[in-house]
Order: C-alpha cells, then structure tokens, then sequence
C-alpha cells in the first residue's frame, strides 16, 4: 500500500499548482423569455480546419430552425458536446449559447474545436503477453513487439481511417486496414476493409494447471505453455475482411463483417497438443462471419462516469465452404456496463459480461475463456481460466480525486498537444467470475468455481484517449499484488 499513499501525496500536491477546472455548466436560457419554446437561428463552426462540417452535424441532437423546448434546451446542448467528444476526433469542444438582440427565445450557436492530431507515423514497441502484468512477471525482454505503424485518422476530414501495420519481433504481423464511416447521402451505412497476415517463433499451444507428483492439482496453475522455434514459425495466419455497418441515430449501432481465415500450425505443435486446431491437421481454412449490435449511453466512451453500454456479439467460424476438416465454432458474447452518480464526487460503476459456445467441440485455437482483454477477475492477472462458456460481476466505488482539470504549455507551438486536461479517481473494487468448462477441467482447476477478487486502486485519464489504473488486488486464494492496466475497468 505505500504505492498508492505516494501517489495520493504527489497528486495532492500537484492539484494546488493546476490550472483551471474543466466545468461541466452548460447554457441556461434567459430568464427573460416569453415563450416556452426557443429556436436555433443559426448554426457556426470554428477550429474545425479538417473536420467536414457534415461529419459534424451527424453528432448534433438539433439543427438550425429547431424549435427546442426550453426544459430541454441545456441537456441537448449537453449531450451534443459528448457526442462529437466521443468521436475522437477533438482534444477539446466548446460549445457557446448566444441569445439574438432583442429576442431572447432566439440563439445564435458556435461550437469551437480544438482537433486532434490525426497523422501518427508511430514506432511499435509492445509487450506481447496477455497483460502489463504477465509480462513483468516473466521480464523476458524478448517478448516485445517492435515495428511501425501509420494511423491517418479523419483521413480527407470525413472520420474515414487508413492504417498500414508493420510489427516485427515477437508477434510479427502486417496488414492494410481502409475504414470508411459514411457511404450514404444520411450517413448511416459504413463499409471498410483488411488484408494482411501474422506469424509467430512462440506460441502459446495450451493452458492447464502444472501437477504435483500425486497428481493433486493446484490452485496455483491455470498456466499458458508456450512451445518456440528459432528458425520456423510454428504458427501463420492469413486473414482478409469485409466489413459494413449500420448506424441508426446516434446511440445504436449494427456491424456486420465476413472473413477468410488460413491458419497453418507445425507438426510439433499439434503433437504437443493435438486439440490445438479442427481435425488435428497443420490447415484450417475458413470463412467467418461476425455480427454485434452496440447501444452505447455513456458520457464519455474514453472513460465513463454516467450512463449505459450494453452490445451483444455473434462470432462463427466456419460456413461450409472449404474441404474437411470442417471448422465449426460458435461463441455469443454480452455486455452491459452502467455508470451512476451517487453523489457529488462518488461514483459507481457495475458491469456484467457472459459468453456461452452452443457447440461444444472447440480446439485450443478457438476458444478463449476467462484472462484475456477486458475480461478478467481482477487479482487472477496471471491466469487464464480457459473455458466454453463464462460470466463475470464487475463493480466499482469510485470518488474523483481531482476533477478533471486543463493545464496549457505554452512553449509547445500547436493546441494538438500544448493543451493538456486530466483527472484522478480513487476506487474501491469487487469482482465475481465463474467459467464452465467440460473438457479439461480436470487440468483446468480454477474452473467450474466462483473467483473473487477484491482491491483498491487509482485511476489517471488524459487527453487522446489515455488511461492508466494503479492497482492492488487480492484474490480468493489470499494472494496479493500490484497491477498496472491501460483501458477502464468496466
């Protein structure tokens, strides 16, 4: 604990010497109206230099003309600035409410930018295991991913988004990804594009508990097995997408994507585990097809405070199109995540997450259980909990240390960077996990049991959709550590 007590004190310290709050006041209309109702008489844009106007009012809840009732005026207003917010195109949006001269139930309406940077010609260099946490564990420095990549987001203003993929050293990968938003006249329907493929001198061929000698397994294991090559790739993958999506309004959205998939594994692997891929043979072939409707409520997606998120997902692969081994794996995903304001500066966070896989032949390749991306029962960083079917209980008490603050530097010449807003949380967790699995349970022993984890931590969140949370977690087993994550908990 004497972490997270430095911390506070250095964080403490530093708010007496920050710059302004950011507010969260939005416009009041004038006292001195005579109608119930008031009207947007016009609408200007400005810092929006590579933005597309168009792109911009797809986010807003009204237009110029607009009769707006006065009762709902300011949360419009309110919900319109997250909405261009939580495109991740702006650093900072400012929207101003000024009454017309002599008629107080007309409002002109400016609604400033400061955009992002949207070019990264960025160097990769990323740990390649499951988590921050696994890999210190290991301090193995051959586990990194290096490499380029180029992000050119809001490419020609439109929100469209070209990425060219280059990563070398542990986990080699190469691909072209074309997003683009909009292909309609009413910017509802989307489509883009990927290609590329990966391959890889270590792999992870199994995950089970590493028995004693009296074949008393231990709670302690739940372990990944890695099998590596020098001078092969025991495993390549080559992958190609179609995507389309659809987007009604603006909380709701559809994703609808059809893929190839060749995979080629070596002997040796299939040896070490030959429930590694369908058939038991060094091919799969297939094609898959992905489907997941969004409903997204949330304040602010980068780090949410109020509202809701819920989305259900479909993943299938395998459609009968290729020769034997026939690949047939099914998974259904979903998630609801919900964001209060107790009150003042507490908050609570809640969040529930379950996968069930109807078909219940499923390779190692292709199933994935509880350990991996976001879900994991906080304090189990270091195991994987392999299983066909999981469901996770996430909650959170959090209290907003430092509100979210601005700093400015002026001696950097752009706005991109020069200004700077960040905020601090204290939180307080608890988490419930339970994975099914009834193949290998028996070498799966966290399995088939409730996992609870429980901990404390802090949160810091910063502008280009930075988070990092400072964690101390312990679990059912009574074990304890310090854990560092890079996305929000729930």
């Amino acid at each position: 604990m004497r972490w997270l007590i430095t911390l506070l004190v250095i964080i403490i310290t530093f708010n007496f010497f920050s710059a302004e709050i950011i507010g969260a006041s939005f416009p009041n209309p004038d006292s001195t109206h005579t109608s119930d109702q008031l009207i947007v008489k016009k609408i200007t844009f400005s810092g929006n230099k590579t933005t597309r106007e168009r792109i911009i009012q797809r986010e807003l809840l009204f237009s110029e003309g607009d009769t707006i009732p006065v009762s709902d005026f300011g949360e419009i207003i309110k919900q319109s600035r997250n909405n261009l917010v939580n495109t991740s195109l702006f650093n900072f949006v400012t929207i101003d409410t000024i009454p017309v001269e002599n008629d107080s139930s007309q409002y002109f309406i400016n609604i400033d930018f400061i955009e992002r940077w949207y070019i990264w010609p960025v160097p990769i260099l990323e740990i390649a295991d499951r988590n921050f946490n696994e890999w210190v564990k290991k301090m193995d420095w051959s586990r990194l991913n290096y490499g380029l990549y180029l992000t050119w987001n809001n490419f020609r203003g439109r929100r469209e988004k070209l990425i060219i993929y280059a990563r070398f050293g542990y986990d080699e990968k190469y691909n072209l990804t074309y997003v683009i938003p909009y292909i309609n006249k009413k910017q509802t329907w989307g489509m883009g594009f990927s290609g590329g493929f990966s391959q890889n001198h270590e792999i992870a061929y199994n995950s089970f508990d590493w028995g004693s000698d009296d074949n008393n397994w231990k709670p302690e294991g739940n372990e990944e097995f890695y099998y590596k090559s020098e001078h092969s790739y025991p495993r390549k993958e080559y992958f190609a997408y179609a995507e389309t999506y659809y987007r009604k309004g603006i909380h709701n959205i559809s994703w609808f994507r059809l893929g190839y998939t060749n995979l080629l594994v070596a002997d040796t692997v299939l040896k070490l585990n030959p429930d590694y891929s369908y058939g038991n043979t060094t091919k799969n072939q297939f094609l898959s097809f992905y489907y997941q409707y969004r409903r997204d409520y949330r304040d602010f997606k980068q780090y949410p405070l109020t509202g809701y998120y819920f989305d259900v997902e479909l993943d299938k692969k395998g459609l009968g199109f290729f020769n034997e081994p026939q690949v047939n794996s099914l998974s259904i995903k979903a998630n609801y995540r919900k964001f209060f304001q107790i009150k003042g500066r507490f908050y609570y966070a809640v969040g529930l997450a379950g996968k069930v896989s109807p078909f219940w032949h499923q390779p190692y390749y292709y199933q994935q259980g509880l350990g991996y991306n976001r879900d994991f029962v906080r304090g189990y960083e270091y195991y994987v909990v392999d299983a066909q079917h999981y469901g996770i209980w996430k909650n959170n008490l959090k209290f907003e240390l430092v509100p979210m603050r601005v700093m400015n530097f002026n001696f950097i010449p752009t706005e991109k960077f020069s200004k700077l807003y960040y905020a601090f949380y204290l939180n307080i967790y608890a988490d419930f996990g339970y994975a099914v699995d009834n193949r290998n349970n028996v070498y799966n022993p966290l399995s088939n049991e409730i996992l609870t984890g429980f901990g404390v931590g802090l949160d810091f969140v910063t502008y280009y959709d930075f988070v990092v949370r400072f964690e101390y977690s312990i679990n059912k087993m009574g074990e304890s550590g310090f854990f560092i994550h890079f996305m929000p908990s729930i």
